[in-house]
């Protein structure tokens, strides 16, 4: 063998042995990973994580909360809405798709403050955040009152709305009420609701303090929009309250529903509230939670909504109505947001 044949043997050699090493390389799995975060110490829910790597080009995040982020330098920060103890995942992924993974368990402390209010102060319904919403045709459960813009329906007067129930001929119906509706001026995604109230009396009033999704309005027909009840009453059954979710998974005859029996819901003012976050909505009478629905990504409850309050007659819910019924009110004392 010549020189210049064994020269070229080498060459080979050595370019055969740095390609098996590039290749070794790349079909590495990323070792030594490692993750850090730091949780800001002001109460409102971020935390900046820091994931890094041998030998990987992609992280992707899991918060805990059902949210997800895929970040290319490891570094992401993440607001939490809710306090809560989070089970965080990070993966990390080399050029080829290998992965390795590792966990952490945080604890976030969330105070959320209030971002949207009516105290019902005054002696007119504040435009800049409520319309009415007006007719009958039984408004999907087949109920009777026609919903009007009158001040004999709708009184705000000594620090609380009225929302007035009667028995009357108006419009081809027997009954008049009234449909609060904060669309186009009010609409939020997780927090804390809480709407203080004395409910109506009497057999087929049926009131209400609700939710749905904004797209209701861009073409998303229900139940797909998402229908959150913070709170329902049934006159014919006195004293038991309703939180419900309606999504096309379960509507109508909902099974995701919880009830409470709170005593003197029609004589005395209660706390009806809604704790809602990515992963959990929950629902509340006097601060004393009573039902939780485990929340995610397959319902349609992490978008906006609007808010609703009206008192129905009679229909699929209200039931039977009592002939001697005259008249009855929703009195709210206030609407509360907290973020």
């Amino acid at each position: 063998m010549n020189k210049l044949t064994a020269l070229l043997f080498l060459l080979f050699f050595a370019a055969l042995s740095c390609k098996k090493t590039e290749s070794t390389e790349a079909d590495t799995a990323p070792t030594n990973l490692a993750l850090n975060q730091i949780v800001s110490t002001d109460s409102s829910g971020s935390v900046s994580f820091t994931a890094a790597a041998t030998n990987a080009v992609m992280y992707t995040f899991n918060f805990g909360d059902g949210t997800t982020e895929v970040s290319v330098t490891g570094i992401v920060t993440h607001h939490y809405t809710a306090s809560a103890v989070y089970t965080v995942t990070v993966v990390a992924k080399s050029a080829s798709g290998k992965t390795a993974s590792t966990t952490t368990v945080i604890t976030v402390a969330v105070v959320q403050g209030l971002v949207w209010a009516d105290e019902f102060d005054g002696t007119q319904l504040n435009s800049s955040k409520w319309s009415y919403e007006l007719g009958a045709g039984g408004w999907g459960n087949n109920e009777v009152q026609y919903y009007t813009d009158r001040a004999d329906n709708t009184v705000v007067s000594d620090g609380t709305l009225k929302i007035i129930l009667k028995k009357e001929s108006y419009n081809n119906s027997l009954y008049t009420s009234a449909r609060l509706i904060s669309h186009g001026k009010y609409s939020f995604t997780y927090g804390k609701i809480e709407v203080r109230a004395k409910l109506p009396a009497g057999g087929g009033t049926w009131p209400a303090i609700w939710m749905l999704g904004d797209n209701l309005f861009t073409g998303t027909a229900w139940p797909a929009c998402g229908e959150i009840d913070i709170m329902e009453h049934v006159g014919n059954d006195l004293n038991k309250i309703h939180g419900s979710l309606h999504d096309p998974s379960s509507f109508g005859n909902t099974v995701n529903t919880g009830t409470t029996i709170v005593p003197g819901v029609t004589e005395d003012f209660h706390v009806y509230s809604l704790e809602w976050s990515a992963t959990t909505i929950k629902f509340f009478v006097d601060n004393v939670p009573y039902y939780i629905f485990g929340n995610n990504t397959t319902h349609p409850f992490n978008q906006n909504f609007f808010i609703i309050l009206n008192v129905a007659m009679g229909g699929n819910f209200g039931g039977a109505i009592d002939p001697a019924f005259v008249s009855a009110a929703m009195e709210i004392d206030y609407v509360r947001v907290y973020q």
